[in-house]
């Protein structure tokens, strides 16, 4: 069982106060709901999914103080799109969604999308697996299926006890979540079996899952506003435990993304109460927080490859349903943030 547990506050960083040092609106945004947002591993190019049938590229170029966001291609599906991955060369973007297709865009070459294969039911998850050169997708279907991106057949088909709700990948490490509260650690030396299953303490499903930098556990956000974290080790179970983000007094809001800072031993929190927070989980810190700012929720998040750029959408969840969906106030915004050191980097 996960124990809960206190983030100590860092006071003279708890909060942006009254200024934001750098927040700049990614131009031409999604006309819909931004549904995941993911940067080359390679280059500063920002790929975001949305509800609108769109995937959308833009280039960021960071020059100081000075922030430009230039529309670079977009290719279109049949339907809402719910994921994207990038290759690990930056040379090539996958997406899937609610038409069930696995799409390949060769976009720095300048060539055309093509279907790579199918699912049964909407596509939710994807992740490229560089240590074997296969393309891993996760569906509500109930199954993952690997990809050899020059066959039009996975390679394999794995499974799973529900349908798939979040997943990650660090390397050897891939972990599932499941609809029904399963979390289905695989060991890419093997993808083809289950390594382990666990269960948390968290009430609700995963919304959203990423791996330890060091591959030894991994945290799971979920719509309770609450951050789970885990070790894969039965004999580090002592140190698993859960903390409250997403809240507002007694309100409480989904955590929609989770990530580790790619240079930092530290996390980003963002979800529907329209904020997102930086953590300290080894020292038990809270870095940073933003608070309240949002006029929506913000629905995903990602770092760039350095950590020098944290980018979020504001847009409406759908969360209250379509009855209380305006057109007119809900708008989709993608924002750039660039964190300093200061408020991302462990306190000695």
């Amino acid at each position: 069982m996960m124990n809960e547990d206190k983030f100590y506050e860092v006071p003279e960083l708890l909060t942006f106060g009254s200024k934001f040092p750098m927040l700049v609106l990614v131009v031409q945004p999604p006309s819909d709901s931004v549904s995941s947002l993911s940067f080359s591993p390679t280059a500063n190019y920002l790929v975001a999914t949305s509800w609108d049938n769109q995937v959308r590229c833009w280039e960021i170029d960071v020059r100081g103080e000075n922030v430009n966001s230039m529309p670079r291609a977009s290719i279109s599906h049949d339907h809402p799109v719910l994921c994207s991955a990038w290759k690990d060369d930056g040379t090539t973007v996958f997406s899937g969604g609610c038409d069930k297709q696995v799409k390949m865009w060769p976009l720095l070459s300048g060539g055309q999308p093509m279907i790579i294969g199918m699912h049964d039911a909407p596509i939710k998850e994807m992740a490229w697996i560089p240590e074997i050169n296969v393309l891993v997708t996760g569906s509500w279907d109930k199954t993952l299926r690997y990809w050899d991106i020059r066959q039009p057949t996975p390679l394999h088909t794995q499974q799973l006890p529900d349908r798939c709700s979040a997943l990650a990948v660090r390397k050897q490490a891939m972990v599932v979540g499941t609809a029904d509260k399963n979390f289905i650690l695989f060991d890419l030396q093997n993808p083809q079996t289950e390594f382990k299953r666990f269960t948390t303490s968290l009430k609700y499903p995963a919304r959203c899952i990423d791996v330890f930098p060091d591959q030894q556990g991994f945290i799971v956000g979920s719509i309770e506003g609450r951050v789970g974290v885990s070790h894969f080790d039965d004999s580090q179970k002592y140190k698993n435990f859960t903390f409250k983000c997403q809240r507002d007094g007694d309100d409480i809001y989904s955590v929609n993304s989770v990530h580790f800072h790619p240079v930092f031993p530290t996390l980003a929190t963002a979800g529907s109460d329209g904020t997102f927070g930086f953590w300290d989980k080894d020292n038990k810190q809270k870095l940073k927080l933003l608070q309240r700012r949002c006029c929506l929720p913000i629905t995903c998040s990602t770092f760039n490859t350095d950590g020098s750029i944290f980018a979020y959408s504001v847009c409406y969840d759908w969360s209250k349903g379509a009855a209380n969906h305006n057109p007119a106030t809900s708008t989709t915004s993608i924002v750039l943030y660039l964190p300093k050191d200061t408020e991302v980097k462990p306190k000695l």
